[in-house]
């Protein structure tokens, strides 16, 4: 069966015991008749970077009156629970659905069915597929990758061998944060030898076994990337499990440990989001929609490098969620 079977068949076997446990309510709860009700299935909630867009979600929900609820899969390997749960949340036909997508391919008849219902889907940290999302919140994360290979290459001196550690190969930020750096590498550092990417579904101590592979199978490896939060560190820490040394480290998103690693030099440096902005960006542009305004096709929410050099600075604090 592949992605897009996978998920009209779970479509049509969860969407009647979501109903069923909504109770049929329509709004998706209380809070009143004028109050609007914006559900949101993220791609994961267990790393703090989701907390942060929960944070900055409900940050703008308080401020435009609306009512929100926020989910997303223990893991963002977990593209099955992802998709129950956005058949739940389109059955309680909230007024508008914002969605970061594990698999746009297997969530694609759901989103078909919520446009079927008239609700308006703000896609958000990863693009979806087509042309359903009224809009898009999200960094632009072919530029981050570049923006990391460039200074990776610098830290290098654009020669040595260089592996990736990627979260996946399914959602969008997954293949344009592997494609935006392998892409600046090809073609601004001929001196760089690229590794195939691996991917660690974005878990710890998966990434972390890949990236022990890796230095056992190429021991003169001068630089590794990890593509978020939970590959970074797991980078981080397969490498100080393997003892190697002298190893360049860059790494996507921040978080305490990415934090710590940077000051103590375990890693030189990484790309960090604007989460709080991207959870407020979506709402925002969720209540435009449900008040019939207009909204940008795509809403560039920003990325930054940073390092020991700039850490404190602050423009980065503000943007660094631990």
């Amino acid at each position: 069966m592949n992605r897009r079977q996978f998920g009209a068949a779970l479509v049509a076997a969860t969407m009647t015991l979501a109903v069923a446990a909504c109770g049929g309510d329509g709004d998706g709860g209380a809070g009143g008749e004028d109050q609007k009700y914006i559900a949101i299935v993220s791609k994961g909630f267990q790393h703090q970077f989701w907390q942060a867009v929960k944070k900055g979600a409900e940050q703008q929900a308080a401020k435009e009156g609306a009512r929100i609820t926020f989910e997303g899969p223990a893991t963002e390997a977990d593209i099955e629970s992802q998709v129950t749960m956005l058949t739940n949340a389109i059955a309680k036909t909230p007024d508008a659905l914002g969605f970061a997508a594990l698999d746009s391919k297997a969530a694609a008849p759901l989103l078909e069915d919520a446009k079927s219902r008239n609700i308006p889907v703000i896609a958000f940290d990863s693009g979806v597929e087509g042309d359903i999302p009224v809009t898009t919140a999200a960094t632009d994360n072919k530029a981050a990758a570049a923006e990391a290979a460039k200074h990776l290459s610098e830290l290098l001196g654009g020669k040595g061998k260089v592996a990736l550690v990627v979260h996946d190969q399914t959602s969008r930020t997954g293949i344009d944060r592997r494609d935006g750096f392998t892409e600046w590498m090809k073609a601004n550092a001929p001196g760089i030898t690229l590794l195939p990417a691996q991917y660690g579904g974005g878990d710890q101590a998966k990434s972390a076994d890949i990236t022990k592979s890796i230095i056992a199978a190429n021991p003169d490896v001068a630089g590794i990337y990890g593509a978020n939060e939970g590959s970074a560190i797991g980078v981080v820490k397969g490498v100080e499990e393997a003892g190697k040394k002298g190893i360049k480290i860059v790494g996507f998103d921040s978080g305490k440990a990415q934090i710590d690693a940077i000051k103590n030099g375990t890693m030189a440096g990484a790309i960090t989001q604007n989460p709080v902005g991207i959870g407020e960006q979506t709402v925002a542009a969720a209540m435009k929609v449900i008040r019939g305004e207009s909204v940008p096709k795509v809403i560039d929410t920003g990325f930054f490098w940073y390092d020991k050099t700039n850490i404190d600075d602050p423009k980065i604090t503000a943007v660094l969620y631990q």
